[in-house]
């Protein structure tokens, strides 16, 4: 059976990125005064920092229901007999169920895996499932069950710094920001398959570094060892990002770690100066 593994611009990765891979991968949206842009096609990241920078409201979207359904047709006419997707959450957005629908009306078997987030770890997941598939010959059974393993470890901290841009994008009330900011009051927030990908919170403390603090203790109840990833991601904020970093390798030595920017759709809803932590244990040793 011919598979195409299809993800998302919430990997961060740029469709040329992906097809490098042997993964398509499908722009999500960013839309801004009566804008709307692809994600890492029309609109790249320092864009995304640079809006933010002028207090323009962001909001974003799933990929356009025309682009969604040009590349499953396309995929048919090459010959492929099923889609197996991994896209950004269903939490988060609509687009599992677009491309569900897409791939019945188009005539093609669909299956997929709700990583419960974004970013590294949705990249990481369909680059494994085409590994599992071609390389190693699991069944797409044998691989939903090994990559529900992995979204099952997986957690994301976010640390957001600025409260009056959550409270522009009404998602924290004017009253909560302002006290927010009048008390130095830093939430941590968090995404998982718990909390069934939706952002909850989880801490709410004076300071940045306290917040780096207690994410830091709370990481320490999930046996983190050599076989974790651990990705610091920031939002315009490299120096804040590297003190994180260092206090995640001073706490877990021996996991792999990684610093990067925030993916932008992620990004453009927590705002300048977030700082977020997102770790998962790999499969395999």
């Amino acid at each position: 059976m011919k598979v195409a593994f299809v993800t998302d611009s919430g990997t961060g990765k740029t469709i040329e990125e992906m097809k490098a891979q042997g993964v398509y991968s499908l722009p999500l949206q960013i839309s801004y005064e009566e804008e709307n842009k692809l994600d890492l096609v029309e609109i790249t990241l320092e864009d995304v920092n640079a809006l933010m920078r002028r207090q323009i409201n962001l909001k974003t979207s799933l990929p356009a229901a025309g682009m969604i359904e040009d590349l499953f047709t396309q995929l048919k006419q090459e010959g492929y007999d099923m889609i197996f997707a991994v896209p950004i959450c269903s939490g988060l957005s609509g687009t599992i169920q677009a491309m569900k629908m897409t791939a019945e009306q188009v005539g093609i078997a669909f299956d997929y895996v709700d990583c419960h987030v974004t970013a590294v770890v949705e990249e990481y997941l369909i680059v494994l499932a085409k590994r599992l598939y071609e390389e190693e010959q699991k069944s797409i059974a044998e691989i939903k069950a090994i990559l529900e393993e992995v979204v099952a470890s997986t957690n994301t901290l976010l640390m957001p710094d600025d409260l009056q841009h959550l409270k522009r994008g009404g998602r924290l009330t004017p009253l909560a920001a302002t006290l927010g900011g009048l008390l130095k009051i830093k939430p941590i927030l968090q995404i998982n398959q718990k909390t069934a990908g939706k952002i909850d919170v989880v801490g709410k403390v004076r300071t940045l570094h306290r917040a780096m603090d207690q994410s830091v203790d709370l990481m320490k109840q999930d046996g983190i060892d050599e076989n974790w990833e651990i990705i610091v991601a920031h939002v315009d904020s490299e120096a804040e990002g590297h003190v994180l970093q260092d206090k995640l390798k001073a706490a877990f030595p021996d996991a792999h770690h990684t610093l990067i920017p925030l993916v932008s759709v992620v990004s453009a809803h927590t705002g300048l100066g977030c700082q977020a932590i997102q770790y998962f244990k790999r499969y395999g040793k």
